[in-house]
């Protein structure tokens, strides 16, 4: 029984992470992201919930 084997590339952004799934040649299998929600406490400053 041969195994196919994956990679999982994770991109953590400032609005969003994305996570890609390659397979043994490159090829991409599957994409998925979800936005991160910013917070603006005061003029010129960002946060995130890091829960």
């Amino acid at each position: 029984m041969a195994s196919t084997q994956y990679l999982l590339a994770i991109d953590q952004g400032t609005t969003s992470t994305r996570a890609m799934i390659f397979d043994s040649t490159g090829q991409i299998v599957a994409t998925s992201s979800e936005a991160l929600q910013q917070h603006f406490p005061q003029p010129g400053w960002v946060e995130h919930d890091a829960a």
